[in-house]
């Protein structure tokens, strides 16, 4: 997924829902983007921020445990959502107003409603048992 999207060093990346925080450890760890993990329940956010303390990653990943419609996007590079289709409706005008030019959003087996995805990449987990297969679709605002 970080790789479709094409996270550069220096980057900031946010992960909107970002549960145990492996994505935003992941994009400042193996890809040296700024991370921002927005997540709203509180152990999940705690689990998270107690792991990039172990990875020495307090510089470069920051844990909101938080609701991401309060959480300003305008420094965003690439925006992370494991989401379903419908939380996907709800965060778009928000993605909409606050991304600028050329920002890019990838949305794990969930499409974003009305937006033309740059790319669509299915992948399997497992490919011995066919399964689970996954769906990323990688969006850039123009």
């Amino acid at each position: 997924m970080l790789i479709l999207a094409q996270l550069k060093p220096g980057e900031v990346f946010f992960d909107l829902g970002a549960g145990d925080g492996r994505t935003v450890i992941m994009a400042a760890k193996d890809f040296g983007a700024r991370a921002v993990g927005v997540e709203l329940r509180e152990d999940l956010a705690k689990r998270a921020l107690s792991t990039v303390y172990e990875e020495g990653l307090q510089d470069r990943v920051t844990i909101v445990n938080g609701d991401m419609f309060n959480v300003d996007l305008t420094s965003a590079d690439v925006i992370f959502l494991y989401l379903t289709t419908s939380a996907n409706e709800k965060i778009k005008p928000k993605l909409e107003v606050e991304l600028r030019t050329g920002a890019r959003v990838v949305s794990h087996d969930y499409e974003i409603v009305g937006w033309k995805p740059l790319k669509v990449d299915n992948f399997c987990e497992n490919p011995k048992l066919g399964y689970p297969s996954h769906t990323i679709y990688l969006y850039r605002k123009g």
